[in-house]
């Protein structure tokens, strides 16, 4: 299936509901025995965030907040890739697939995908901005072997699918690694990454 297909986040509420009871649920260590973090997080800490998260956060806000972008799926390899997609009002604008890290989700750029999109005609980007296979609203691999390089050749899928065929790409943590490997297999179609951090020599 080639297809891009538009995407709308709406969590099912019974979803939310069952999230809000287990954290409401949560059986509690013993206090530690120090005043300092050296026998792991604050017991008490530790509530005071469950409790944000059960009774003072607002999902839906946010969800209303993340579908002002464009999302999209579209399928590669058997697995469901979701992403944002958010072209410039420039047409000649320089395409850039930003790639987030572990554990993290594509909400890392969530404050740069429009500005990058509205710069001026020279410093603007079609922005895509895809969630890690088994990350986010993608789906979820069946099997073992998405490391760095294959989910590299998934983004190359993507990106001429959206018709690019040449690109940027940037990214930090597991997206430095990918975006390197998307340099690597494909020089001729990379225009230029960036790097946040660098990756090691070791593990090159």
């Amino acid at each position: 299936m080639t297809s891009v297909r538009p995407l709308s986040i709406a969590l099912p509420q019974r979803d939310l509901d069952d999230l809000t009871d287990r954290l409401r649920r949560t059986r509690w260590p013993d206090r530690e025995t120090v005043a300092d973090r050296s026998q792991g997080v604050p017991l008490d800490y530790l509530r005071d965030l469950c409790t944000y998260w059960a009774d003072g956060y607002d999902w839906r806000a946010t969800e209303r907040r993340l579908n002002l972008l464009p999302h999209f799926t579209t399928t590669i390899d058997v697995v469901d890739i979701h992403f944002v997609h958010l072209r410039s009002a420039h047409p000649d604008a320089t395409p850039l697939v930003l790639t987030h890290g572990w554990p993290g989700s594509f909400l890392e750029f969530e404050q740069v995908i429009a500005p990058l999109a509205d710069g001026d005609r020279a410093g603007s980007f079609h922005v895509v901005c895809p969630s890690l296979p088994g990350y986010g609203f993608s789906g979820k691999p069946t099997e073992p072997g998405w490391d760095i390089h294959r989910i590299a050749r998934a983004w190359t899928v993507l990106m001429r699918r959206l018709g690019y065929e040449r690109f940027a790409a940037a990214g930090g943590d597991w997206g430095t690694s990918i975006s390197t490997s998307l340099a690597l297999q494909h020089p001729e179609r990379l225009l230029g990454i960036h790097l946040v951090p660098l990756p090691s020599r070791r593990g090159s």
